[in-house]
């Protein structure tokens, strides 16, 4: 096998924890519950009482947005069509824009009005539109929620409003909040133009819209992404931001006060920022394997896996990365089929293997082909 070095900086999976694992962190955080996670590979950076099933107030529309961008992405719905409120959208209290019924509102005003101001009426609209009932679309809820992972998770309405005694049951944790969250903001980053919002308007102008996440005016590099707050869930929130290419979101259940929930989540994130970073592989344009019988003469490898890895910050100097690849192999080759494996290394401890597979299928010649290559050669070497 030929055995390439370099010293590139590449993705690594820190020493120390695994993907989906929190390293021991003598950290204590204000609330009932709290997460903080890496959005790029899912990594589990400290955690606090991270499955207990709590009542997220509207931290809910998390999910409800996710579910409206899933639909404008695959083409369902578009940000320009008009939603019309139904009489139970506008008789949804706490947060809200006050739609009257038989209002109508462009998705793109509805979707900044539940980013912005968590706007219970038009997330209400919204699941109507897209759903025919709220209850129809709570059951979409659940069901993604199950597809996510989200194991500690019921939901009953698509706000988090929880004064209706069958909202008791209304529950999820800072471990499935940061789940959701991290799919939103890391397959739908078009939802970043609401959620960094501050102040915007609606209305043509007439309605004005405050961001309830104060983070996004305050916090250097944030991104989002939603508060919730009632007498039975306390103050609550999943706050993401990005730095360096680093981006995380810290979740926070059950705060004493809005202020600790702002205070909690920011310090979630300094200590992620403080002590990992997020890099990619530069890996060599020149990894081929030479193919024998094939209607090329080579196979590009590629890394099969995650395009990013997290690693500590006190490694990232350090890391060097090794290639090993097939000397050859024999046609016909499928797409993603193994050709070799990429090592990260911190000195000696082998931090990672990636997998390096065929980029594309390369046929086998056929016989005449073969025959007609054959020809060429004894021709050229008469």
């Amino acid at each position: 096998m030929k055995r390439i070095v370099s010293i590139f900086v590449v993705l690594v999976v820190f020493l120390g924890f695994l993907p989906g694992q929190a390293k021991a962190v003598d950290m204590e955080i204000p609330a009932k519950s709290a997460l903080l996670m890496d959005v790029t590979t899912g990594t589990v950076l400290y955690e606090q009482n991270s499955h207990d099933p709590l009542p997220p107030a509207s931290v809910t529309k998390v999910m409800t947005m996710l579910l409206i961008m899933e639909a404008i992405d695959s083409g369902k719905i578009s940000w320009d069509d008009t939603v019309t409120a139904s009489e139970a959208a506008a008789a949804k209290g706490g947060s809200q824009i006050y739609l009257k019924a038989g209002e109508t509102m462009s998705v793109s005003d509805m979707v900044k009005s539940i980013a912005v101001s968590s706007a219970n009426d038009c997330a209400c609209a919204m699941a109507e539109h897209l759903s025919g009932s709220e209850s129809a679309f709570v059951q979409q809820m659940n069901q993604r929620a199950k597809e996510l992972g989200m194991e500690d998770t019921n939901f009953v309405n698509c706000t988090g409003l929880d004064d209706d005694p069958g909202a008791k049951t209304h529950l999820t944790s800072a471990h499935d909040i940061a789940l959701m969250s991290r799919e939103l903001m890391k397959n739908h980053p078009d939802i970043q133009k609401f959620t960094t919002i501050w102040m915007d308007t609606v209305r043509g102008g007439t309605f004005g819209l405050s961001n309830t996440n104060k983070l996004v005016r305050f916090y250097p590099g944030a991104t989002g992404l939603k508060t919730g707050f009632t007498s039975a869930a306390g103050y609550c929130l999943s706050a993401s931001a990005e730095r360096d290419g680093l981006s995380l979101v810290a979740v926070v259940m059950g705060s004493e006060t809005s202020q600790n929930r702002f205070a909690a989540c920011k310090q979630l994130l300094d200590y992620g920022f403080a002590n990992y970073a997020l890099v990619k592989p530069e890996i060599p344009d020149t990894l081929t394997v030479p193919v024998k019988l094939g209607a090329e003469a080579a196979v590009k490898a590629v890394p099969s896996g995650p395009d990013a890895v997290l690693l500590d910050k006190g490694q990232k100097a350090s890391v060097t990365t090794e290639t090993e690849l097939l000397p050859e192999i024999t046609a016909p080759v499928s797409q993603g089929q193994r050709l070799g494996t990429l090592t990260i290394k911190a000195g000696e401890q082998v931090l990672a293997q990636i997998p390096l597979v065929a980029e594309k299928p390369i046929p086998r010649l056929t016989y005449w082909q073969i025959f007609v290559q054959l020809l060429k050669k004894l021709t050229m070497s008469r």
